[in-house]
């Protein structure tokens, strides 16, 4: 139906290997979590993993967009715990991007 080199031929062919690499890792999880230790210390770590994940991910790009992602995101962290609302927070990083583009 298509040949070898056809873009929508990669295409399928990265999406299905992202897919099966994601649900990969989520059932061998799953089948590991028997084994992981029921120590407090680990349990600890655990929970604090995905926050460690997630500032790895958004600090390299807040410090790449200069002084301005620095107020973007202390506007979405501020935004966050004041009104505890995940759309309104990044509405509010969001519009402090927007006025900087546009405006300034």
């Amino acid at each position: 139906m298509f040949s070898n080199d056809s873009p929508l031929t990669s295409t399928m062919i990265t999406l299905f290997g992202a897919a099966l690499a994601t649900y990969g890792l989520r059932l061998g999880g799953l089948l590991l979590s028997e084994r992981l230790p029921r120590a407090p210390a680990f349990r600890a770590f655990m929970r604090a993993l995905p926050g460690t994940i997630l500032l790895s991910l958004v600090v390299p790009g807040v410090l790449a967009a200069g002084p301005w992602g620095c107020l973007a995101a202390l506007a979405t962290v501020l935004t966050a715990i004041k009104t505890r609302q995940t759309l309104l927070a990044m509405l509010a990083g969001m519009l402090v991007i927007i006025f900087q583009r546009q405006w300034l």
